[in-house]
Formats: structure tokens, C-alpha cells, sequence
């Protein structure tokens, strides 16, 4: 029987004979994704489900899909779907990462013009019968210094398209090293610098927990007088409620949001300011981007459901049906790898060097390193995947790579990742027993031998008398409960680490009240996919 599709949001009539000529069976209801209670009624009739952004995959509709095997978004930000519950009952789900960058970066250029010249407010004064040509004053963009906040695949774009147009263009993101940022002719800078040198500012960062809210109201009053500020990417970015009141102090001269912290965005205090455009969420829409998009994810899920190859996956590494076996248990390791790395790391990389120690040499390495990139920079880039983040690490201009050797130790086979920034060097290593779990064995170049779990602490400490009694204790008192305690240290009175498996995600409070210990010099919550 040939696998069933659903297609329940817009996609293009091009994408939707691309699965009937690959041997899909393809049922096309456009506007099913706006009704859950009859989506969630009949999606357990279909082997996939194609959509954009209007269809919520939501875990009550994945426990409903009981036939489901792939989820595929045409775009890039998968939102919309649980990944989590989709990963729980075995659900693939793809996007088309790059399949929209262009078009998204050209709106943010466009919004930076409609506001500069005030274009939506004279062309409904000029409909209207009015000739106010004095009212609209513009400022000209050829000059200006652009701030651009994350220098990624979109932001990117515009960064080169700004340079086009004559501008100075600041960039801000952790990831850019000094080396890609001239060759991409723009300067790399903090972001207070950014902040209180730049005329227009546009942000291209995913929403995650560092980036929310990134212009507050503290961040806003350290911006230059007059800047005019770009939002493009997501919604919560930038606190609108304070940027309301900077413009109706007069400090931000304008701004221009295509994403709202609520959407749909009925209402917003941005709405009715004097010089603010908004749009709703058109930074993709353009025919030609929807239409690759569409087409790109039609090609995934058949090239999925007929041929089990896998591609553009969130939450599932490209590999054959053969190596599965062998390869799955260290592609969940080079993950945690790249997670834990991730997580500690703050300053911007510049070199990361893999180490494929006996077996794991042997192995498919691509898929290997490539789930490590992708854990590497989950942290900053939510919705990154196996395939796009070497691409990204590559952008970044970060030097990666990847040694393999014979077995040198005990181990059969394990994965040593070193990290280089521009303050310090971090290593962490680790292996796979025979129960398929991750394990950690050096870290910093101390041996230990550390189960991995899904909430984790770790702890750089000098090695005195007491810690593990206060670290205990304090713990204890803030109502965290430890499964695993792992210690380790370089010599007596040294350098020593603490590697916790918790119960549960530990409060800031509890880990202000550890680093108040003058031997502590960090303690860093640490989350991993593990099962």
C-alpha cells in the first residue's frame, strides 16, 4: 500500500504532484490546520503530514497520529510542532533550513527603507488628498551604521546587502569569529558597542532563552538617539512595550516589526505610533520562497516514506538503515558532546577539533560530527539540525577538524571534543558501554566515568576541604535531589570538578547561593536529550 500524506496548510499544486510522481498518496486539505478537532480526528489515517506555520503539531495531535513517521514544516521554524512528543513516539520532523533566507532578509532591508523615508504614512496622506511633503522628512540609509544582532544565514545576507547599499554595518553574535567578520566586511562588536553606535539596528537570532527580550528597556536606553530598530525574526526579541515608550519619548526615531510578541498580533502597543510599520509575519512569504520551500519539503518526506532516506531532520541523524544499529547510540553521544560544550561555553569559538578514538574512527563520521555541531550550537540556534549546522559552523568561519586513530586506551572506541575561544581551551570526552548510554570520561583532562542524565549541574571548583559537604548541603536545602554525583580533580589542591545528575532543573537561586563559595568558580545548569 502506498504511504498516505496529509497536506493540511497551503502548499503549492508543483509540491503536491511532486509526492504523487514519487508514489506518495496525497490527500490536500489547505485549510484543515485551522481545525484541530477534525485534524486531530483524522491524522491517524496518514503515514505523513506536510505544513507551514498555521497547523499546530501539538502532543495531544501527535498521540492521536498513530500511523505518523514524518512531520514536514515548509520553512524553517518548526515552532508549531512538539518536538519532544514527535521524538517520543518515533516521529521524524523535517524543515527546509535556507529554503526563505533571502526572501527574509530582503523584507528586513525593505521595512529599514519604509521606515527611514516613512513610506506608509505619506502614501496614505498623499490617498487621502493631502500634499504634506514638509511632514515626511527622511533620513538617507547610504552612510549610516547598520547594527546587525546575529550574523547567521539570514543575518548574514542582510549584512552584505547593507554593504551594498553604503552602509557601516557593526555586528554582534557570539559565533562570529574576528577572521569571518572581515571577510564579510563588517566589524565585529559587543553588543553595548552596537547598541550605542548604530542608526538602524535589525536582529536575525532565533528565540531562545539568552536572546528573549535581548532589547529591553535597559538595552533601549544604552541605543543611540534616533536609531531605528528592525525586527524580522521573532517576536519577544525586542520588549514592545518598552520600545513604545522610546518612541514616544522621542529616543527611537522609528521602527519597523514584521513579528509580534503575540500572534496573531491584534493588538500591540506598537500600533498607531507615529513612524512604526508593521506587517504580519511576511518575512517569507513571497512566491518564490514558498514555493521552494514547498517544493523541498514534498521531495524529504518521499524521499522519507519510499526510500527511508532521511534529511533536513530535527530530531533524527542521516543515516542508513544498516549502520542504525552501531551508529544511533554514538550519534545520542557526539550530541551530549557538543550540548555539554555548548552549554558552558560564553565567549565566541574559534576552533574545534574532534577526536575519533578505535571504533568510533571506523564509523560514519560525518553523521557523528555533524550531530555534535548540531548539539554544539543548539543552545544558541533552537532549531538547527544535522544538516545545517555544519553549514552554519562553517559561515561562523570556525576552523573544525576531525582526527581519527587507532585505539590508544582502555576504551574500544570513543569521541574527544577540544574547543578553542578566544579566552580558553575546553575538552570533554566520552564513550558508549554496552547498555547504548553516553558516558562522560574526561572532562578538562580529569578521567571519570559519568552517567548522563537529563538535567545535569556541573561544578569548576578549587579542590579544598568541605565542598562536597557544602555542595550537598546546598543542594539539599534548595530541594534538589542528586541520582549521580561524579568528582574529579587535576592534583590535591587544584583544579576539580563536580559533575551532578538531578532530578529536576535547578533554580538560579540555588545556583547564585554555590558560586557565593569563593571556591566555586562556576556552576552551570546542563540539559541533555537523552531518553
Amino acid at each position: 500500500m502506498a504511504p498516505r500524506v496529509l497536506v493540511s496548510d497551503e502548499l503549492s499544486e508543483t509540491a503536491v504532484q511532486i509526492f504523487r510522481d514519487r508514489g506518495v498518496e496525497v490527500d490536500f486539505q489547505p485549510l484543515l490546520g485551522k481545525d484541530k478537532e477534525k485534524l486531530a480526528e483524522i491524522i491517524g489515517n496518514y503515514d505523513g503530514l506536510a505544513i507551514r506555520s498555521a497547523t499546530k503539531a501539538t502532543e495531544k495531535l501527535i498521540a492521536a497520529a498513530t500511523n505518523l513517521k514524518v512531520i514536514g514544516r515548509a520553512g524553517i521554524g518548526v515552532d508549531n510542532v512538539d518536538i519532544q512528543a514527535a521524538s517520543r513516539r518515533g516521529i521524524i520532523v523535517m524543515n527546509t533550513p535556507f529554503g526563505n533566507s533571502i526572501t527574509t532578509a530582503e523584507h528586513a532591508i525593505a521595512l529599514m527603507f519604509a521606515v527611514a523615508r516613512q513610506l506608509p504614512a505619506a502614501d496614505a496622506s498623499t490617498q487621502a488628498g493631502k500634499w504634506e511633503k514638509s511632514k515626511f522628512m527622511g533620513v538617507e540609509i547610504t552612510g549610516k551604521t547598520l547594527g546587525v544582532i546575529g550574523a547567521g544565514n539570514i543575518g548574514g545576507i542582510v549584512c552584505r546587502k547593507a554593504i551594498g547599499l553604503g552602509m557601516h554595518v557593526l555586528a554582534y553574535d557570539p559565533f562570529l569569529s574576528a577572521e569571518r567578520a572581515q571577510e564579510m566586511g563588517v566589524t565585529k562588536v559587543e553588543l553595548d558597542d552596537l547598541l550605542a553606535k548604530a542608526d538602524f539596528i535589525t536582529l536575525h537570532v532565533p528565540m531562545t532563552d539568552k536572546t528573549r527580550g535581548i532589547l529591553g528597556k535597559e538595552a533601549l536606553a544604552k541605543t543611540k538617539p534616533g536609531v531605528r530598530i528592525i525586527n524580522c525574526a521573532r517576536g519577544g526579541l525586542v520588549d514592545e512595550a518598552a520600545l513604545a515608550e522610546a518612541i514616544k519619548s522621542g529616543h527611537v526615531a522609528g521602527a519597523g516589526f514584521d513579528v509580534f510578541e503575540v500572534e496573531p498580533a491584534t493588538e500591540s502597543p506598537l500600533f498607531g505610533l507615529p513612524n512604526v510599520v508593521c506587517t504580519p509575519h511576511l518575512g517569507a512569504a513571497t512566491t518564490e520562497a514558498q514555493e521552494n520551500v514547498a517544493l523541498q519539503v514534498a521531495e524529504q518526506m518521499s524521499d522519507y516514506l519510499i526510500k527511508g532516506a532521511v534529511s533536513n531532520a530535527i530530531n533524527m541523524p542521516s543515516i542508513t538503515a544498516e549502520e542504525a544499529p552501531i551508529l544511533k547510540p554514538f550519534i545520542r553521544l557526539a550530541d551530549v558532546l557538543g550540548a555539554f560544550v555548548g552549554q558552558v561555553t560564553e565567549s565566541a569559538i574559534k576552533e574545534i577539533e574532534i577526536l575519533y578514538d578505535g571504533s568510533t574512527a571506523e564509523m560514519n563520521t560525518k553523521a557523528l560530527t555533524s550531530a555534535l555541531l548540531a548539539g554544539l550550537i543548539r543552545n544558541q540556534v533552537s532549531d538547527v539540525n544535522m544538516v545545517s549546522a555544519p553549514i552554519m559552523i562553517k559561515e561562523k568561519g570556525i576552523v573544525l577538524s576531525e582526527v581519527k586513530r587507532d585505539k590508544t586506551g582502555v576504551y574500544d572506541g570513543y569521541i574527544k571534543l577540544t574547543v578553542t575561544t578566544q579566552n580558553q581551551t575546553r575538552s570533554i570526552a566520552g564513550t558508549v558501554f554496552s547498555d547504548g548510554k553516553p558516558r562522560f570520561i574526561q572532562i578538562k583532562g580529569i578521567n571519570m566515568d559519568a552517567d548522563v542524565g537529563q538535567n545535569m549541574i556541573y561544578i569548576s571548583n578549587t579542590d579544598v576541604p568541605g565542598m562536597i559537604g557544602f555542595m550537598g548541603t546546598t543542594l539539599g536545602e534548595g530541594g534538589v535531589n542528586i541520582a549521580n554525583f561524579q568528582l574529579g580533580r587535576d592534583q590535591q589542591g587544584g583544579d576539580a570538578i563536580a559533575l551532578l545528575y538531578v532530578d529536576a532543573p535547578v533554580e538560579q537561586e540555588v545556583l547564585d547561593k554555590l558560586t557565593a563559595n569563593p571556591a566555586i568558580r562556576q556552576a552551570k545548569p546542563l540539559v541533555f536529550n537523552v531518553d
